[in-house]
């Protein structure tokens, strides 16, 4: 797995023109409202600053302040209000610049907001893959890359699979046609043959074990 960066993209999400035998088999972005409650967690802001006002509240009446509660209110809410407004900007403006890519040879993350990176996951370097639905429609899939590829859980961030801070998962988060891009991602997976002479790392060598045949499970019929 690499990353670079770049200023000009000759292909919307591309750093460079796919070579010859390779093609783009589908793209796409996250969604913003989904990016702003799972990635950027504004739901839990609000809930946060909500529970602060309660305690306050309790307090004030147990001690006869009714007229305090309101005025508690008031100065809750404007750094509520502030907090949960930013953490959605800043939803909206990486859901802007985001744009993942599968072709027939890998997948392309695109992101950065002040200098745009893209982060390269060639399917020679990928062991299995997953996907995770929301109730919101909105899917995750995660691709989890050989023992040495791996890239920094910072860099990756949002694009990330959650919690995985030893060894990080590139995904491709909040896709609200998520359950066509694992489709896509799967068969491509499966169709995919590496070349003798592509010089990257394979995947699997030797007597496979209970491990890998579950990853290749995994690798064949995304969740």
């Amino acid at each position: 797995m690499s990353h670079n960066e770049y200023a000009v993209e000759p292909i919307r999400g591309l750093p460079e023109r796919p070579p010859d035998g390779e093609h783009i088999l589908w793209q796409g972005a996250p969604s913003w409202r989904a990016l702003a409650l799972r990635a950027f967690h504004a739901r839990k802001v609000a809930i946060y600053f909500g529970l602060l006002w309660l305690i306050f509240a309790a307090y004030e009446m147990a001690t006869g302040q009714y007229w305090a509660i309101g005025v508690t209110a008031m100065r809750l809410a404007i750094p509520a209000v502030l907090g949960v407004a930013l953490l959605c900007g800043l939803a909206g403006l990486y859901a802007r610049v985001t744009v993942y890519t599968i072709t027939s040879r890998r997948v392309v993350i695109r992101s950065g907001i002040a200098l745009p990176m893209s982060i390269n996951v060639p399917f020679a370097q990928i062991e299995s893959a997953a996907a995770r639905h929301h109730r919101d429609g909105t899917s995750d899939v995660p691709v989890r890359v050989a023992r040495g590829q791996n890239s920094s859980y910072v860099i990756l961030w949002p694009n990330v699979r959650p919690g995985r801070f030893r060894r990080p998962e590139p995904m491709m988060r909040a896709l609200s046609d998520g359950r066509l891009a694992a489709d896509i991602l799967s068969d491509a997976l499966a169709d995919f043959v590496e070349p003798e002479d592509s010089g990257l790392p394979r995947v699997a060598a030797g007597e496979p074990s209970a491990d890998a045949a579950q990853d290749a499970t995994q690798r064949r019929a995304i969740a």
